[in-house]
């Protein structure tokens, strides 16, 4: 989840991805978001004239200040699922393979690899060693794997580790974990058996599921592996070596990383952990930190302070999850058909939201993933089922005769606590309300109390997201299969299920795409969501920091490269 006070060829592609979009959206847009636009390519154009430091850069020692939007649920990499630990461990942990400079693939701790048929076999680096100077081996590979799909540890990425030999039947109880398909040579080679061969594999390996742990280690915590900066080791450039849970976090250059070339910056301090726009705008605005983004709410003070502003679509897709569990009124498809009926995400996007770079949701598949010759969108369109009142309180009328109800169902929305879930949960609330006479209630919760919700299955509608792991469309298209632990709602779809296994298993990319084609046409005529939109980020950065990169893949704010210069970035830039 993935450019140097600029773009990376990744981002590239998805801003002209999301311009193309945007222009099929340009003629509805009302005239209000074109004058915007205006003012934001002005306000783009000014540079800072003058340099000042505050806390967010200490030039003396080398350091930063940011933030994060909230605590890191889970650090241990065996059993993280959401994006900001994502943010963090991919800072100070690394694996097989890591996301470079440029958001291109690159040997990380693996030094070179090969395949040979359903065999890929991984050479680690003489030099790979954890923040504690003892060697990182192959070993620390397979424990890290093997104990990420025992059913005993619960994880809810074990699907991701699926394309490996016996992996899933490990993970359902059937087989024991010695019978997975990955072995340590020796200390320096590892050896990866798969289900049979596919095409993305060393795209999955620079995904946290897939980073090594040190059974040593791992056993010595007693279960609070990653839960405290002293009870996990690091194999990335940074180390975190002070952890106030809810307040602080402060990540220091790891010593014995093999590329001590590749960090610059010698401490990042996460000194905050807020989501509240207004509070980031003013940390920024006070020197306090070196990056913030610009939601819609405080935009028109950022681009009054004169500040550069940068654009970013982040690859994330947004929607309203349903809960199809047996028992809950939201199983019941007419009604899911009434509430998709009676919202249109084109108003959301460009009269509620009104950030540029935000697009209308279509599809689970974002319009930046490629197909066969070009955009996956493209070759394969999203069905389209415009906003009807009429049709939606059709729907309701059948669901209701189905179910025995005298009057419309009251529904709870789980929602985080962002202005922007806050401003979306309550459009919706209005909609629902309005059109069909359904009566929302709101259950605002913070990220992680949001995220056990979802676990335990506790909504009806829940406002979620799901940003790409690696670069494939399966990264979305296996979401709602029945085995994913992330499928938060329980969807279940037999069709659904075999296209999913088509795209995991074959090598021919148009039977690929075909399968995904199926899977988005199932997803649209279940009404499994309800898509809102893909997101685009507006943000500032400090004028002496260089070389932040936002990524698409990996962690999404990425400070590994950056560097500090006195004489501000475009001095740096020009004698370069």
């Amino acid at each position: 989840m993935p450019e140097k006070q600029g773009v990376s060829p990744a981002d590239n592609r998805l801003a002209s991805a999301a311009r193309r979009q945007l222009a099929v959206y340009a003629a509805s847009v009302v005239a209000g978001l074109a004058l915007l636009m205006y003012i934001l390519s002005w306000a783009a154009s000014l540079t800072s004239s003058g340099v000042v430091t505050g806390a967010a850069v200490d030039v003396r020692n080398n350091e930063i200040t940011t933030y994060l939007s909230s605590e890191p649920p889970q650090m241990n990499t065996m059993m993280s699922a959401d994006s900001v630990s994502g943010t963090v461990i991919g800072h100070v942990m690394e694996g097989l393979l890591r996301y470079d400079e440029n958001s291109e693939l690159a040997p990380g701790l693996a030094e070179r690899w090969s395949r040979d048929g359903d065999t890929m076999t991984f050479h680690l680096r003489e030099e790979a060693r954890w923040s504690n100077g003892d060697p990182i081996t192959a070993h620390d590979f397979e424990f890290a794997w093997k104990t990420a799909v025992d059913p005993s540890t619960a994880s809810r990425y074990a699907f991701i580790l699926y394309a490996i030999e016996n992996a899933e039947a490990i993970n359902n109880g059937d087989l024991p974990v010695e019978a997975m398909g990955v072995e340590a040579l020796d200390d320096r080679i590892l050896r990866v058996t798969l289900e049979q061969p596919i095409a993305y594999f060393d795209r999955l390996v620079a995904f946290q599921t897939f980073y090594p742990v040190q059974e040593a280690f791992y056993r010595q915590t007693g279960g609070r592996y990653g839960a405290d900066a002293d009870e996990m080791l690091y194999s990335g450039p940074y180390r975190v070596t002070s952890w106030v849970h809810g307040a602080s976090m402060r990540l220091e250059r790891n010593p014995h990383y093999w590329d001590q070339d590749r960090a610059s910056i010698d401490a990042i301090n996460v000194s905050y952990m807020t989501s509240d726009g207004n509070t980031l705008l003013n940390l920024f605005r006070d020197e306090q930190i070196v990056m913030t983004n610009v939601g819609s709410q405080v935009l028109e003070q950022a681009m009054l302070e004169g500040w550069e502003i940068h654009r970013f679509m982040d690859g994330t897709v947004f929607y309203i999850d349903f809960n199809h569990r047996p028992g809950r009124v939201t199983a019941n498809l007419n009604l899911r058909k009434a509430l998709h009926l009676a919202q249109d995400s084109g108003e959301l996007v460009n009269r509620v939201i009104r950030s540029p770079g935000y697009l209308p949701g279509e599809s689970l598949f974002p319009v930046w993933l490629q197909g066969l010759d070009g955009y996956f969108r493209d070759e394969y369109p999203a069905p389209v089922y415009p906003r009807d009142a009429e049709r939606a309180r059709e729907h309701l009328r059948r669901a209701m005769q189905e179910e025995g109800w005298e009057q419309p169902p009251r529904l709870v929305m789980l929602s985080g606590d962002s202005p922007v879930a806050r401003t979306q949960a309550e459009y919706y609330q209005e909609v629902f309300r309005s059109v069909l006479g359904v009566e929302v209630v709101i259950d605002e919760q913070t990220f992680q109390q949001r995220l056990e919700k979802m676990n335990s299955g506790e909504f009806d509608m829940v406002l979620a997201g799901w940003g790409p792991d690696y670069n494939d469309p399966l990264t979305f298209a296996d979401l709602y299969a029945s085995w994913n632990q992330s499928n938060y709602g329980r969807f279940e779809n037999d069709e659904l299920d075999a296209l999913v296994r088509v795209a995991q298993n074959s090598l021919d990319q148009r039977e690929r795409m075909e399968a995904f084609a199926g899977i988005q046409r199932i997803l649209h005529e279940e009404v499994a969501h309800i898509v809102n939109y893909e997101r685009g980020l507006l943000y500032v950065t400090h004028p002496q920091v260089c070389g932040i990169i936002r990524r698409v893949f990996g962690a999404e704010a990425d400070y590994s490269y950056a560097r500090i210069s006195e004489d501000g970035c475009q001095n740096m830039e020009m004698e370069d």
